[in-house]
């Protein structure tokens, strides 16, 4: 599995994951092995922050922008209360595919439902509130994702961003990367939103919490 740069000191990164809890069996092999972009995934700390978040919220809807293998809708799922469920945005059919093989495989078909085609269209399509989204998916959208659910938010509602410090990189202020703008952008826009409240996190690559103010 490819590991991410640490935006961290050498060797805590490591640390953390070793007294935390380890990711669920039900995990085992979406590492992103099958699509070949392991990187891809939000990893075991986030994996483990997000159960913790479901486990406090008790959410009965959970939205996940950017299935990829299924590894974060999983991750949710499998700390889910009963006849709570997880609605994830894929894009890309193949990718949908294998995440719902994983996702059967583990036995939450009945729990994450993997719809393919633009996340902006499957938020607007779903008519309950929101109490947890997850965005992790291309970076430019980032903001557009954010505008479109912090308003459906229920009254304890929280978003969950990944990336957001994007390996250290978004303090590079002169950086001609398109993701990097795209995420200085959006965090500067998140932390001048006088709508909602937010706390950066340096866990991984980086985790905004956000809630409605």
């Amino acid at each position: 599995m490819f590991t991410l740069p640490p935006i961290t000191l050498p060797g805590i990164d490591a640390y953390a994951e070793a007294h935390s809890a380890p990711d669920p069996a039900q995990l085992a092999g979406l590492a992103g092995n099958d699509l070949g972009m392991g990187h891809l995934i939000s990893g075991p700390l986030v994996s483990g922050l997000l159960r913790l978040i479901i486990h406090t919220l008790q959410p009965k809807l959970v939205l996940d922008i950017g299935t990829f293998t299924g590894y974060s809708a999983l991750s949710m799922a499998v700390a889910l209360p009963e006849g709570a469920r997880v609605i994830s945005c894929e894009i890309d059919p193949e990718r949908a595919e294998v995440a719902r093989k994983h996702i059967a495989e583990a036995g939450y078909a009945d729990a994450v439902s993997v719809r393919v085609g633009p996340a902006l269209k499957t938020i607007a399509e779903i008519e309950e509130p929101l109490d947890l989204v997850f965005i992790d998916a291309d970076k430019p959208n980032y903001h557009h994702y954010y505008s479109a659910t912090l308003p459906r938010l229920s009254a304890r509602g929280l978003i969950a961003c990944d990336n957001t410090l994007w390996r250290g990189e978004i303090i590079d202020a002169n950086s001609t990367d398109p993701d990097v703008r795209a995420l200085r952008n959006f965090n500067d826009a998140v932390a001048a939103d006088p709508r909602c409240e937010s706390v950066m996190l340096t866990v991984r690559d980086g985790v905004t919490l956000i809630r409605r103010v």
